[in-house]
């Protein structure tokens, strides 16, 4: 009985201790006036049954914030313009301007390239993984295979827009996510990804069989400059200044990871501390009381109050 409390005393001990060496070595805001506030257009909404939470102003990097800009392409009005390699997303206005969005590109978001149009739109769409998901991935995907209704649950997000080519849907989709730390990154899977409440401005500005372009890279580089991605993985301009940068970032990221690592290994050390002392405590008591070793209870047997040791007695 005596081995089976230490090992549980240590377990417990040594959880509280990593908690508290993660929290202490966890990487601490930048010092500023006052925190960053989060714009209107990405604030909590409540649409239909769901609330929509906020984008978190450290999620707006960059030219992560929704913006209208001036838009040099010959694309008409109402057309949706995809840029997977600079993660951008345009809806072309009148007066060569545009709406531009950050996105967040998937597998099967690199899958297409040319021209289709907007099938159909959702709200609140269902999801369903493909068969090639399901294979691929079976430990994550397998127990949606008969699909997952709408909801913040959902991957697609708030709204979904599907591209069609001939009539056939392509498998393509420009939808909202409950993963806003992925927008202006690559991912794993899935398509084209916006916050989900640019999913929803731009759901209310385009119209059903909406000219889509998305982009090649030879029209990406002419259109928005060569772009590479971070230490953190952000699409950001292939510039002298990032790529050194980049460089710094790595060296910080391992800096971060070694501390972290220290810390863990500081922490297990000071909870197997902590847990002989308690366990050389818990048997002092035990002999001063006259138990004998086997019978020893708990620590926190022994050193409960007597009006807990009575509640739990006729609990």
């Amino acid at each position: 009985m005596g081995l089976e409390i230490v090992f549980q005393s240590l377990t417990r001990i040594a959880a509280v201790f990593a908690l508290m060496g993660m929290a202490a070595c966890a990487k601490k805001p930048e010092p500023a006036e006052a925190p960053a506030a989060v714009p209107p257009e990405y604030q909590a909404v409540q649409d239909g049954d769901f609330l929509i939470p906020e984008v978190e102003p450290l999620h707006l990097f960059g030219d992560n914030a929704r913006t209208e800009v001036d838009y040099a392409g010959d694309e008409k009005p109402g057309t949706v313009v995809v840029d997977v390699n600079a993660r951008r997303l345009y809806y072309v206005l009148e007066d060569n301007r545009a709406i531009r969005y950050a996105i967040a590109v998937g597998r099967e978001g690199l899958s297409f390239k040319g021209t289709g149009y907007i099938g159909r739109k959702e709200k609140w769409p269902s999801w369903q993984p493909t068969a090639n998901m399901i294979k691929t991935r079976p430990d994550l995907y397998a127990e949606f295979a008969a699909g997952l209704p709408g909801g913040m649950e959902n991957p697609l997000g708030a709204r979904a827009m599907y591209l069609y080519r001939n009539g056939k849907d392509t498998m393509f989709r420009i939808h909202g996510t409950i993963q806003n730390a992925s927008v202006g990154r690559a991912t794993s899977a899935g398509c084209i990804r916006l916050f989900n409440q640019d999913a929803i401005d731009l759901f209310d500005r385009i119209e059903a069989g909406a000219k889509v372009k998305v982009r090649t890279l030879e029209e990406s580089l002419a259109a928005e400059g060569p772009y590479m991605d971070d230490a953190y993985g952000r699409a950001v301009p292939d510039t002298e200044e990032n790529r050194a940068q980049l460089e710094i970032d790595k060296q910080k990221i391992v800096e971060e990871e070694a501390a972290k690592v220290e810390a863990e290994r500081l922490a297990a050390e000071a909870a197997e501390k902590q847990a002989a002392k308690d366990e050389k405590r818990r048997l002092r008591i035990c002999r001063n009381r006259g138990i004998e070793q086997e019978d020893c209870p708990t620590l926190d047997e022994l050193t409960a109050k007597p009006e807990q040791v009575a509640e739990a007695t006729t609990g």
